[in-house]
């Protein structure tokens, strides 16, 4: 049983290239992302009640996200329907990936063994991937307080600069 989880990704390591599907169908890839700051937050499933929490939480603070530069993508195992229905239910401003069999998860190495209500089963370890515009990675936020999580991310970039 794992207990705690570690990426192997850290800060100043480059992020890993990807290609994806966003909720609308269009296509995303890491390098359509480079020149432009971005946040990957992954999280297990669109309308649960800890996820809807985050995704809200980020929603209510997407503009201090924005003025900082960053673009924001949430990442789930949904399908594109059901993400564009979580979208709508709770205007979410910010686009879905939509990680089919968690591929991104997997990429990430945040994808593996887990315990939740005395259940152990393989699922996604809630993370945020924080990346600069050259796909270097600025944070990597874990655990993450879904209910604080924008402010959380903020606190992490300020102590970042600082150091």
């Amino acid at each position: 049983m794992i207990h705690t989880w570690t990426s192997k990704y850290k800060r100043g390591q480059k992020a890993p290239r990807f290609k994806t599907v966003l909720h609308d169908g269009s296509i995303l890839t890491s390098d359509d992302l480079l020149g432009k700051k971005y946040i990957l937050f992954f999280y297990n499933h669109d309308g649960t009640e800890t996820c809807t929490k985050e995704a809200c939480n980020i929603r209510d603070h997407y503009t201090k996200l924005k003025r900082k530069g960053y673009n924001v993508f949430g990442v789930s195992v949904d399908s594109q329907r059901k993400h564009q229905n979580f979208i709508s239910k709770y205007q979410l401003p910010y686009p879905l990936i939509t990680d089919k069999d968690n591929a991104l998860a997997k990429q990430f190495d945040i994808y593996g063994e887990k315990k939740f209500m005395g259940r152990i089963s393989d699922a996604v370890h809630r993370t945020t991937f924080v990346m600069d515009e050259k796909g270097k990675i600025e944070a990597v936020i874990h655990p993450v307080n879904s209910g604080d999580h924008a402010q959380q991310i903020l606190d992490t970039l300020k102590a970042n600069s600082q150091a």
